[in-house]
């Protein structure tokens, strides 16, 4: 594991305007995630902390502020350089799931890999892998319509999988889940997490996901409150 962050984030302010108001989403975060860590990410809608996940996905750009992942600093990567980004270091798992409800659960986890250009052959066979590390070795063939919430989730977390990311970002992943279920699919991010070696962030309201990850940090109004040094890194240089 290499002494530098896995993720850098310096003085990062990210603003909306909504008519004659401006709502400063981001207002000068700065903090630093370790490989292969999991870090939860809690506040308040309004908190800023969907704003951040999508800032370290290449989602969306930050007014000022730099982030660096991996030692790339993604602030400076233009269109095509985040699409590169995006496609070969991150997956993504969203609250609303995201799936394409006329493919299977199979399909939907092997699409991702078509724009890697991964051969059929080794896209089923990798897609088969990932449902089965999610516990859905029996609802390869079912469409979203015919899964319940938990296991639209699970495929939507096979499909974050499939590609082998450095970084995984997960929204809200129990947002749209019952406690019981919600705490199911954290507990599969956090072995996950553990087994492929990958770094994770989870951004929710929902302090059941501090149990499943091994350091957490709040947001209110922008700002990083109530964090530790160990929560929140000094940063050399900032």
């Amino acid at each position: 594991m290499s002494d530098q962050p896995f993720i850098r984030v310096e003085d990062v302010h990210r603003d909306f305007h909504m008519g004659e108001e401006t709502v400063h989403a981001l207002d000068g975060v700065s903090l630093s995630v370790v490989q292969q860590e999991s870090l939860s990410v809690l506040g308040p809608s309004g908190s800023g902390k969907s704003t951040l996940l999508y800032l370290l996905g290449g989602l969306d750009h930050c007014d000022a502020g730099r982030i660096w992942v991996r030692g790339q600093e993604i602030t400076a990567l233009d269109e095509n350089g985040l699409a590169s980004y995006r496609r070969q270091q991150v997956g993504f798992v969203f609250q609303s799931f995201n799936l394409i409800t006329t493919m299977t659960a199979l399909e939907n986890v092997m699409f991702p890999m078509i724009f890697a250009r991964v051969p059929a052959a080794r896209r089923r066979e990798r897609g088969e892998r990932v449902l089965k590390m999610v516990g859905l070795a029996d609802r390869m063939d079912h469409r979203p319509t015919e899964l319940s919430g938990g296991q639209q989730q699970r495929v939507a977390m096979a499909r974050a999988l499939v590609n082998d990311p450095a970084l995984v970002l997960a929204d809200e992943p129990t947002g749209n889940l019952d406690s019981q279920t919600g705490a199911e699919v954290m507990a599969i991010l956090s072995r996950l997490n553990e087994e492929q070696g990958c770094t994770l962030v989870v951004v929710s309201h929902d302090p059941l996901v501090v149990e499943y990850t091994s350091r957490s940090i709040h947001l209110l109004d922008g700002h990083v409150v109530d964090g530790s040094p160990a929560v929140v890194s000094p940063l050399e240089g900032g």
